[in-house]
């Protein structure tokens, strides 16, 4: 989902939230961008309504991330920041790296990994990494 859809959704989810309708939200989308329709709207635009939403007491909602950071032993540190540099870089949840854990070497969790499964499952994720670098 482009980022134009996903701010284009949060405008809908706003007026629905402030119970807005389609007089009041046509009115609004005029007034703050000059244009009838989110259809029409730039992204300075986007932003501008999104503010707008924001100043008149809507309150965008963070989706969560998945879990936190797994808790593995001093000497597995190293290896665990490298693991969620590379998921945070290519914008994935925990949950993914639990998905290869468990294809890779059948265990339901990453901090149930031994050594070598931990750095094995770094590498399949800088080969990943360098994959989607290359498109």
């Amino acid at each position: 989902m482009s980022l134009r859809n996903v701010n284009l959704a949060k405008i809908h989810i706003a007026k629905a939230q402030l119970g807005l309708d389609d007089d009041a939200y046509r009115a609004l989308l005029g007034r703050v961008a000059g244009v009838r329709s989110a259809k029409e709207l730039g992204p300075r635009q986007v932003a501008q309504v999104l503010a707008e939403f924001q100043r008149l007491g809507w309150k965008p909602e963070s989706k969560q991330q998945g879990r936190a950071t797994p808790k593995v032993p001093q000497n597995r540190q190293v290896v665990l920041k490298k693991i969620t540099a590379l998921l945070a870089s290519a914008t994935r949840p925990w949950s993914y790296a639990d998905a290869m854990a468990k294809h890779m070497f059948q265990r339901e969790r990453v901090e149930w990994l031994d050594d070598s499964q931990l750095y094995r499952l770094m590498q399949a994720l800088i080969i990943d990494r360098s994959r989607h670098e290359q498109q």
